[in-house]
């Protein structure tokens, strides 16, 4: 193998594709709300796609099980990966080749996020891998203990941004409500108009997203150009930067790998998933319960999210490393197939779901409640399930793996398998000639 050349399939980890699939999967199950309802239905169920019964029962179980729960562990799974490559590379002997190939795929990946967030849909992640990812190229000599106590530190400051938020929201919400500060006033209105928006606002959300590709780029643009400078560096950068580098720190840990021993990935589930779901329960019933108030938001949800999910991300690794352990093909496959070709099955679930539910295709934004809203998660799980095993019976990688390798290696990537088998023969061939 050339030492800079893309993994070869014999060099893939399969618990890590399997964990990846699994987690961008998920993933889904917190963004259909974005993709089907109106934007600030994602954090307010009361604002559209029902906020009692079967919707209510739905909404608690997503804030218990999944929301941010499944983008932590594929954050730290993107953490992961980028310390395989470096590794990989190095032990090829790539030198100062391996930060040129390193920085090219995370700069790509900053572009390919941009083009999904402004042209498809504002949710994007992968801007925000690209640009935290620069800066984790200088820690990958670290031990993993290190960057697992450096990843919580970070962590630990993010959290206290979020509780120092829900506070300066808290208090805000009093000087307007309570002191009648002209200035608290305007200040809590905007914060209401994201949170609790009008219904005047939310119909024009709505014919919007039922109108054309144009009138969704109008809409789409300044959301997705909020989302990725003020929102990502005041909110996110932390998050994202904290999830990465402990990422990074439980790969050199051997967790991601199936290595460690039944009883260490059985404590991990039931400790992580102990220790979480209770607390995410807790606070979204609390929020529930205090008529989804918006400094209750804060107070909840916002100062117990990052041991909550980070908690739950942890059990759901151990229940995913015992059935790698444990050989359970028939569903391991499947996920591992799904999160080799991650970014392709990403951008493809993208697509399909504004397809579905924006006016340049079918026009089904806002027409189902949020419970109906799992029924097409199922529908873009079968496919997201079905055709990634079968493009990789003929194929490398996934299109959009195939477009970023040859990008970050400036070189065409093989990508037929009997092509790519072909050419690493005549390469062996010419290695056993010398």
């Amino acid at each position: 193998m050339n030492s800079t050349s893309p993994v070869a399939s014999n060099e893939r980890i399969s618990s890590v594709d399997t964990l990846r699939g699994f987690s961008l999967l998920g993933i889904l199950l917190l963004n259909i709300v974005s993709f089907g309802l109106p934007f600030a239905a994602y954090m307010n169920p009361a604002v559209a796609g029902g906020s009692t019964g079967p919707d209510l029962t739905v909404w608690l179980i997503a804030m218990t099980f999944w929301d941010g729960k499944l983008r932590c562990l594929f954050s730290m799974l993107f953490g992961a990966s980028a310390l395989i490559l470096l590794g990989r590379a190095e032990r090829r002997g790539a030198g100062i080749e391996a930060a040129d190939i390193y920085y090219r795929r995370t700069m790509w990946l900053i572009l390919f996020g941009i083009l999904h967030a402004f042209l498809v849909w504002y949710g994007d992640i992968l801007y925000a891998y690209g640009v935290v990812g620069l800066l984790l190229f200088p820690l990958r000599r670290l031990s993993a203990k290190a960057l697992i106590v450096t990843g919580l530190v970070i962590v630990a400051v993010h959290s206290l941004q979020n509780f120092g938020a829900g506070f300066g929201i808290g208090e805000l919400q009093r000087q307007a409500r309570v002191e009648k500060d002209a200035k608290a006033i305007e200040e809590f209105k905007q914060v209401e108009e994201m949170f609790s928006p009008t219904k005047e606002v939310v119909e024009a959300e709505i014919a919007a997203h039922r109108g054309g590709w144009v009138s969704n780029l109008t809409k789409r643009a300044p959301i997705a150009a909020m989302f990725e400078t003020q929102m990502f560096f005041q909110f996110m950068f932390l998050d994202v930067l904290g999830m990465l580098v402990m990422g990074m720190g439980l790969h050199k840990a051997g967790v991601f790998d199936a290595s460690r021993s039944y009883g260490f990935y059985g404590a991990l589930a039931a400790g992580g998933l102990a220790a979480g779901v209770p607390l995410n329960y807790w606070a979204a019933s609390q929020w529930a319960g205090s008529n989804f108030e918006i400094s209750g938001y804060f107070t909840y949800i916002g100062s117990t999210t990052d041991v909550g999910r980070f908690s739950v991300a942890l059990g759901y690794t151990g229940i995913i490393m015992m059935l790698c352990k444990a050989g359970a093909r028939f569903i391991t496959a499947p996920l591992a197939a799904v999160g080799q070709m991650a970014l392709t099955n990403y951008l493809l679930t993208s697509i399909l779901m504004t397809m579905y539910f924006d006016g340049w295709g079918l026009g089904r934004f806002a027409t189902l409640s949020r419970h109906e809203l799992y029924f097409v998660v199922a529908g873009m799980w079968a496919i997201n399930l079905i055709a990634s095993p079968l493009w990789l019976r003929y194929f490398r990688f996934g299109p959009a793996e195939w477009v970023w390798r040859s990008l970050t290696y400036w070189k065409k990537q093989p990508m037929l398998l009997r092509q790519h088998d072909s050419l690493a023969g005549a390469e062996s061939a010419v290695v056993d000639a010398q």
